[in-house]
């Protein structure tokens, strides 16, 4: 598989995993990857910058599909084909549309300053 074929899987299968913390059917230790894995995704800060050469765009290549690998292992084979059908019905270019949807990113950075400020100013 090409890396531009792996590119656009995904792009579908991050909006699966979306779909898929929200399915009942998942069990609570794939919800904690797929939350990270989207978080992750979905954040505009990396652990390595994109700026720097080569290295910046490595953790997108590399982290990230290792992540979602991680998280379907986790997910039931059919749960998933039915989230990944749905996203591709839901959001036929990989991205999603509604403004909320950037949330629970926006959370996670929040609660990582808090904390980093109080380490820093205690």
């Amino acid at each position: 598989m090409t890396l531009k074929e792996r590119a656009e899987k995904l792009k579908t299968d991050i909006p699966a995993l979306y779909l898929a913390l929200k399915d009942s059917r998942t069990p609570a230790a794939a919800k904690l990857f797929a939350a990270i894995t989207v978080v992750y995704a979905l954040s505009p800060i990396d652990l390595i910058p994109d700026f720097i050469p080569v290295l910046g765009y490595l953790d997108d290549a590399i982290l990230l599909p290792l992540l979602v690998a991680l998280t379907l292992k986790f997910i039931p084979g059919d749960v998933f084909e039915e989230c990944r059908t749905q996203a591709a019905d839901m959001w036929p270019d990989g991205k999603a549309v509604k403004w909320y949807y950037a949330l629970p990113v926006l959370v996670f950075w929040a609660v990582i300053v808090i904390v980093v400020l109080k380490m820093i100013l205690h």
